[in-house]
């Protein structure tokens, strides 16, 4: 069925197929370039009301890295240790500040989410969930591997990098080329018919 797809079979390949979590990376650095144009393609993910809330930390300096790894689960840290690049994934709780640039046609959306941190909180988690996913396929779109995990200290990391307590951590990711034994074996996936119904 892959002829019923816009993109050519190597790029399906490319993002879905062929792509895996990768556990190890070569040396090989993944540039401030690369992660700009990662970004310039992600950023047009769906949001609700264009809110927007993902940030990105680059966690490229040695002393921040080992600030990452002591909130990180035993068996993540010596790979995130050895990434090339790391990035926090995280989602700005005060994304209402931007309303009247994302979303300048509601000139009162600013206002109306102000005085409802939850509201917001629930917002921000679950639009930028979507756009850390694709912030993943943005990864392989630019020849990388990613290797996402939540097998981390969420508050304990919000709290290392964010102090000011406006940013909620949803994930961490190793970036870069893969290395020697990176993947796990294949597990399978759920078939059509196990997840697809129609009414």
């Amino acid at each position: 069925m892959t002829d019923l797809l816009a993109i050519d079979p190597a790029a399906q390949d490319l993002l879905f197929r062929e792509a895996r979590t990768a556990n190890t990376f070569t040396d090989e650095p993944v540039s401030t370039e690369q992660v700009q144009a990662i970004y310039d393609l992600v950023k047009w993910a769906p949001t609700a009301m264009n809110i927007q809330p993902l940030r990105v930390l680059l966690v490229r300096s040695p002393d921040a890295r080992e600030r990452l790894l002591t909130h990180m689960a035993d068996g993540n840290k010596a790979k995130t240790a050895a990434a090339p690049l790391v990035a926090v994934l995280a989602v700005d709780t005060g994304f209402h500040q931007h309303l009247p640039v994302v979303f300048p046609h509601k000139p009162d959306a600013k206002e109306g989410l102000a005085g409802v941190p939850e509201v917001r909180a629930g917002m921000a988690t679950f639009n930028g969930a979507l756009q850390v996913g694709y912030f993943i396929i943005g990864v392989r779109a630019a020849g990388l591997a990613a290797g996402p995990m939540a097998g981390f200290d969420a508050e304990g990391v919000a709290k290392e990098f964010f102090p000011a307590g406006d940013h909620q951590v949803l994930a961490v990711v190793n970036i870069g080329k893969p290395g020697p034994d990176a993947w796990f074996q294949r597990n399978p996936r759920l078939e059509y018919g196990q997840v697809v119904t129609t009414v």
